[in-house]
């Protein structure tokens, strides 16, 4: 009888996990074309193939939906781009895997922060996360702190930032290898200078 209990509340436990996934994920997928404003909870519901019920029943409002949409689009993207540390290629290759799937929704993203708080503090955690991945992917080729390593950092950001993709990928149109050979050109550029402490001032 236990054991029909357990396995019984197991299922129900992966069915109520499952169901929550799905309606972040749903979220996650919206954000990606519409503007955080057109997203309504109905939107959501029917994407997910649930009720508004339901969705409120998992996340409490609209607030409590963006906030747990927002921390499984954080992990799903951390996944995404994990990397081989000092692997400059195959870093890259991953980053621009990356952007092909997603590049274009933190462009959306990143158009809307300037009049949405909450949209400045989702794009603030996104370049606060690729600088984080920028400084552990690149790790190996860093020179140890100070200064230098700073600056070497702030260009590492920028050559391999989701503007830069844009800029190559979008504006010039150029396929995804060409893409990322350009990318790869800019950041062994980078690493091939001397960073001094006497940059900035």
């Amino acid at each position: 009888m236990k054991t029909t209990r357990s396995y019984t509340m197991d299922s129900r436990a992966r069915a109520v996990e499952e169901t929550r996934t799905r309606i972040a994920d749903a979220m996650f997928d919206l954000v990606s074309t519409r503007r955080l404003a057109d997203i309504s909870l109905d939107d959501v519901a029917a994407r997910a193939g649930v009720s508004v019920q339901t969705v409120l029943r998992h996340y409490g409002s609209r607030s409590g939906l963006i906030e747990g949409a927002r921390e499984y689009a954080t992990a799903r993207v951390d996944r995404e781009r994990s990397a081989p540390v000092g692997d400059v290629d195959r870093a890259l290759r991953v980053l621009l895997d990356h952007y092909e799937r997603r590049g274009r929704m933190a462009l959306l993203l990143l158009a809307q922060e300037d009049d949405d708080p909450l949209i400045a503090d989702i794009t603030a955690n996104g370049k606060a996360m690729h600088r984080s991945w920028v400084a552990t992917v690149f790790a190996p080729h860093l020179n140890g702190g100070g200064r230098g390593e700073d600056a070497l950092l702030d260009l590492l950001v920028v050559a391999t930032d989701v503007y830069t993709w844009k800029l190559l990928r979008l504006d010039r149109r150029l396929s995804r290898s060409r893409t990322q050979t350009r990318m790869a050109t800019l950041v062994r550029a980078v690493l091939g200078t001397v960073a001094n402490d006497t940059e900035e001032n």
